[in-house]
């Protein structure tokens, strides 16, 4: 993804923000989508003449990818909300399916089970878009540029269309990350637990400075 995209980033937190911000450092034409497109203005004031802001509907039209960075909760929706913005798109899927209930000894609580994922319900939402798991095992500290004393992390990515995910593929190359493609779509049932797991260090012991690396012999 070396030629300037037109990238829209779906959501209006610290995640999407971060993305958003990452984009634009390498050169790409950003729009974020919001609910409320009026709440982004003081990025939109600082972020430069190539960021723009919409509604989720208008920004996944206009895009050529889209990120969704939406409180898991909320994912489906926000989903419904573009139409058919999304088909024939690739969407990197940065979402997990983090309940609202408090944590149990570090361990966050999601509201799927082990035998689901919520990136599968995601792309039965949208049959026509091509959704691509990434950017959810990590915190949003280390999603651009990420330095580990020259060491890369490794993110891990799944879904159903090879286009799709050579386009991630690229976009992680660029974003400085490592990536490992974990296969279809079911292997999401697998990636979302890993946010339970970098979680775990944060919550109970306040560390929150690392990433996952796959080491291959």
């Amino acid at each position: 993804m070396r030629r300037m995209s037109k990238v829209a980033v779906l959501g209006s937190g610290v995640v999407g923000e971060t993305l958003a911000n990452g984009f634009l450092k390498f050169g790409h034409e950003v729009t974020r989508g919001s609910r409320d497109p009026g709440k982004l203005a003081e990025w939109k004031g600082k972020a430069g003449d190539r960021a723009k802001t919409a509604t989720f509907a208008d920004a996944a039209k206009w895009a050529d990818v889209v990120v969704l960075a939406v409180k898991g909760g909320a994912a489906l929706e926000a989903v419904g909300m573009c139409g058919d913005g999304l088909d024939g798109k690739a969407v990197l899927d940065a979402t997990n399916p983090i309940a609202d209930a408090a944590p149990e000894n570090g361990v966050i609580k999601y509201f799927t089970g082990p035998n689901e994922s919520l990136m599968e319900q995601l792309q039965k939402k949208a049959p026509k878009a091509h959704f691509v798991k990434a950017f959810s095992c990590v915190g949003n500290a280390f999603m651009v540029s990420p330095d580990f004393g020259g060491q890369k992390p490794t993110m891990f990515i799944c879904g159903d269309d090879a286009g799709a995910k050579k386009q991630v593929l690229a976009i992680l190359d660029q974003f400085g990350w490592e990536a490992e493609d974990m296969g279809a779509s079911t292997a999401a049932r697998a990636i979302e637990p890993l946010a339970m797991l970098w979680c775990i260090p944060g919550i109970s012991q306040g560390r929150w400075t690392h990433a996952f690396k796959l080491l291959k012999k």
